[in-house]
C-alpha cells in the first residue's frame, strides 16, 4: 500500500508526465477512469445537497469549517488549533470536530495542546450526529449577536453566559466536502510549497474538487508561505482572485518553538540542539518538503531524509529501515545522528519510536503564524473571524 501511495504521490505532482517511469506512465489511464467517475459522484453528491435531497443539518452554535481543496500538507490542523486556542482566549468554549482518520493522530496532538483549556473533542465520521451528542450533554450557548438559531427561539430568553461546560461554537476540522453540516465560515487552505499538483481530481491528481469551488470558500489561506518566492506567492494570489475576486486572503507559516525527547516529553529542548549535528528527518505528513526545509534553516551539520506518505502507522520493518540509514550517516561522519520527527508522527504511535535506541529521537515542536501580507495580520485575521461569525464575546455582554 505504502508503494501505490507514493505512486500515486508523484503521478499527481509530476511537472512532467513523460518523465515518470514506465511504471506509473501505465498507470495513468487507470487513474484517469477512476479519477472521471470520481468527479461524476461528486457532481451527482453536490447536487442532492444543493437540491435538498440530502439534509444539511444547522447547530445552535458559530460553526467555522477548515479544509482544503488537496489532500494532506495543507495546515488544516495547526489552523483548527489556532482558532479554537483564540476562542478559548476569548471565553468561549469550542468543540473540535474530527473524523479521526488514520488512527487519529491529528486529534491525539490536538487534545496534547489544548489539554489545560475548556476544549472538546467529537470524532466521528457523522459530524452532525456527534455534534448533537455533544451539546445535548453539555449544553450550548450562542455567542452569536444575532444568529439564524436565535429567530427561531421566537422570544425565548436564552442564557449568554459563558461558561467551560457549554460549548459555544464548533470548529470543523478537515470539513470542506462536508456537506451535510452548516457552516458559518468556510476557510480553505492552500499549500504553498506543493499547490494543486497536475490539477487532476483524485486518484489521478491531488484535487478532492475542481478549484471552482474556491467560489464556496469565506477566505483562503496560503499555508508555508515563508517557503516560497515572492512571485510564486503573487501567481497563487493571481489564480485564486482569477476564481474568486474579493476573497480575503491570508498567509500562515509554521514557526519551530522547540524539541522535546521521545520518552521525556517533559523537558524542553532549544533548537540549538540541533547546531553542527547530522540530523536524519523522518515523517508521514502531507508536507515532509516543508519540515525538512526547517531543520536546514537550523545550522546542522548536514540533513537527510526518510519519508513515508501522509498518516503511515510505523511498523517494524519501517524501524528497521531507519536504523540502517542511521548507522549509514553514523558510518560516513564518525557521529551519532539524531532522528527529527514530527509531532504529528510521535502521536500517531510514540512507543515504536522508541524502539530506535540507542539514537536519539527529537520532536519538533511549531505553532502557527499568521504573516503580514498586503495589510492583512493576525490581529486583522481575528477580526475577519469575529465579524465573519458575527460573535459577541463574554467581556462584551
Amino acid at each position: 500500500m505504502e508503494k501505490v501511495r507514493r505512486a500515486a504521490n508523484e503521478i499527481a505532482y509530476a511537472r512532467n508526465p513523460r518523465k515518470l517511469c514506465r511504471l506509473h506512465r501505465s498507470l495513468i489511464p487507470l487513474l484517469s477512469i477512476s479519477s472521471s467517475l470520481y468527479k461524476l459522484a461528486l457532481s451527482l453528491r453536490h447536487s442532492l445537497y444543493r437540491h435538498g435531497f440530502f439534509p444539511v443539518h444547522r447547530l445552535p452554535v458559530a460553526v467555522v469549517s477548515v479544509g482544503n481543496l488537496s489532500w494532506g500538507g495543507n495546515g488544516k490542523t495547526p489552523m483548527v488549533e489556532f482558532i479554537a486556542r483564540w476562542l478559548c482566549h476569548s471565553g468561549i468554549s469550542p468543540l473540535i470536530l474530527s473524523r479521526g482518520y488514520a488512527g487519529g493522530d491529528e486529534v491525539n496532538m490536538l487534545r496534547r495542546h489544548l489539554l489545560w483549556t475548556p476544549t472538546k473533542f467529537g470524532v466521528g465520521a457523522n459530524r452532525a450526529a456527534v455534534a448533537s451528542q455533544f451539546i445535548q450533554r453539555y449544553g450550548y450557548v450562542d455567542t452569536r449577536e444575532s444568529s439564524w438559531y436565535r429567530k427561531q427561539q421566537l422570544g425565548h430568553e436564552l442564557n449568554i453566559s459563558v461558561d467551560s461546560e457549554n460549548i459555544g461554537a464548533v470548529v470543523l476540522d478537515d470539513a470542506m466536502q462536508h456537506w451535510s453540516l452548516w457552516r458559518d465560515l468556510d476557510i480553505v487552505m492552500v499549500n504553498g510549497l506543493t499547490l494543486w499538483g497536475n490539477l487532476q481530481l483524485l486518484p489521478l491528481g491531488p484535487l478532492r474538487e475542481p478549484l471552482t469551488a474556491l467560489k464556496r470558500a469565506d477566505a483562503v489561506v496560503i499555508h508555508h508561505a515563508d517557503l516560497v518566492s515572492e512571485n510564486i506567492l503573487k501567481d497563487i494570489e493571481s489564480t485564486i482572485r482569477g476564481i474568486k475576486e474579493s476573497i480575503p486572503l491570508f498567509l500562515t507559516k509554521m514557526d519551530p518553538t522547540y524539541l522535546f525527547e521521545v520518552g521525556n516529553t517533559k523537558a524542553n529542548i532549544p533548537l540549538t540542539g540541533l547546531h553542527k549535528a547530522t540530523i536524519l528527518c523522518v515523517s508521514a505528513i502531507g508536507s515532509a518538503e516543508s519540515f525538512v526545509k526547517k531543520i536546514q534553516k537550523m545550522g546542522a551539520r548536514y540533513v537527510d531524509r526518510v519519508d513515508f506518505s501522509d498518516h503511515h502507522a510505523f511498523h517494524v520493518k519501517d524501524i528497521e529501515l531507519i536504523r540502517a540509514k542511521l548507522r549509514e550517516l553514523e558510518g560516513k561522519f564518525g557521529s551519532k545522528p539524531i532522528v527529527v520527527i514530527t509531532e504529528k508522527d510521535y502521536d500517531r504511535d510514540p512507543e515504536i519510536l522508541k524502539q530506535l535506541y540507542p539514537f536519539k529521537t527529537f520532536v519538533l515542536c511549531s505553532a502557527l503564524m499568521v504573516m503580514s501580507y498586503k495589510g492583512s495580520t493576525e490581529d486583522s485575521f481575528k477580526n475577519f473571524l469575529k465579524d465573519h461569525l458575527r460573535l459577541k464575546f463574554p467581556a462584551e455582554n
